[in-house]
């Protein structure tokens, strides 16, 4: 695993719809490690191994982050935000954000009181910024209404080779395509694989569907992440048992393919892997809704890294978790052929 690169995307901000400074790095490490890189009008990135292949697979780990994004400034010079995604607002109040400017400014999600005490259900237009300017005309020097908001916190380490840090919904994901791709090519894939970190699927799912629009995959598989049901309060039967640190999640869903799902399985059986299982009735809120919906059907599944914590300031995964998803998507796709029978009516 090349912690560094992955603490790299981690510390780097991508609001949903500011990726393209992340996007940047991805596509220059990805032409470092050799393989063909292409980018879209929507701001994905495909790195790709065997294009000229008829059996292509999309693997896509949405890039972007939640987050806020100014949309006023008061006379006093404080900041008003609305939401880029599903931001937990009762979490907000008086963490420090960094506010992506003419320069980066530090700023505190101001503390809201009722009789003395701190606001339980803030409303949105009730949060506001405070980076110490003195007035409006101050502010304004350096911040504008549609810049970027994040939390400041980027990446720690705990222990038993867990992180915590924001944005790990999904750059855990983002980055889990790319050694994907390179480890499934070091051990002789013979298929198209497609690794796009796609954008907007925190606000819009825009990313996914145009990347499996262009590239037209025969089978496509979003990584992402998933609730864990290992710590106070988390309901097992909301998703599944879900434990961090007990390897990737694979999805039962009407929209993930039962093929492809029946080859994982067994892919990781061969490894002696140990997967868990998400169960999901209808939609699963990730890139695979929108893929399933191209090119008159694209066959879909997910898999899904362990979080505890989603959509927080701190979000929490477990490393090794990661690095089992790696290796089974590689060893997946490694054993894939054009023959490969995606046809849900096939036993």
């Amino acid at each position: 695993m090349n912690r560094e690169f992955l603490y790299e995307m981690l510390r780097t901000e991508s609001v949903s719809g500011g990726e393209i400074p992340l996007q940047k790095k991805v596509a220059a490490y990805m032409k470092e490690q050799g393989v063909t890189v292409n980018t879209d009008p929507a701001g994905d990135v495909i790195s790709s191994i065997n294009d000229d292949s008829p059996f292509r697979v999309l693997l896509c780990g949405h890039i972007d982050e939640i987050g806020f994004r100014v949309t006023c400034i008061t006379k006093e010079g404080y900041l008003h935000v609305g939401k880029a995604g599903g931001v937990r607002l009762s979490l907000a109040q008086g963490k420090r954000v960094t506010v992506l400017g003419k320069k980066r400014v530090t700023g505190v999600m101001g503390l809201l009181l009722q009789k003395g005490e701190v606001k339980a259900e803030p409303e949105l237009t009730d949060l506001y910024i405070d980076c110490g300017f003195r007035d409006q005309e101050d502010a304004r020097r350096l911040v504008s209404p549609g810049d970027f908001v994040t939390y400041t916190y980027t990446v720690d380490e705990l222990e038993n080779d867990c992180i915590a840090g924001r944005g790990l919904d999904n750059r855990l994901g983002a980055y889990t395509v790319l050694p994907a791709l390179l480890r499934a090519r070091d051990k002789g894939a013979r298929v198209g694989v497609y690794a796009a970190t796609t954008t907007g699927e925190e606000t819009t799912m825009r990313g996914a569907f145009h990347a499996a629009s262009r590239v037209k995959p025969s089978l496509a598989i979003a990584v992402d992440v998933i609730h864990t049901s290992d710590f106070s309060g988390s309901l097992p039967q909301r998703f599944g048992d879900i434990k961090l640190g007990g390897g990737p999640v694979l999805c039962m869903s009407s929209v993930c393919s039962a093929p492809a799902n029946r080859a994982l399985e067994e892919t990781a059986r061969r490894m002696g892997l140990s997967v868990q299982y998400e169960v999901a009735s209808g939609v699963m809120g990730t890139d695979a809704d929108k893929m399933n919906q191209t090119n008159g059907g694209t066959p879909v599944t997910t898999v899904s890294i362990p979080l505890r914590y989603m959509h927080s300031p701190s979000e929490v995964g477990c490393l090794s978790d990661v690095e089992g998803t790696v290796e089974l998507l590689s060893e997946f796709l490694a054993g894939l052929d054009e023959t490969f029978n995606l046809d849900p009516f096939a036993i």
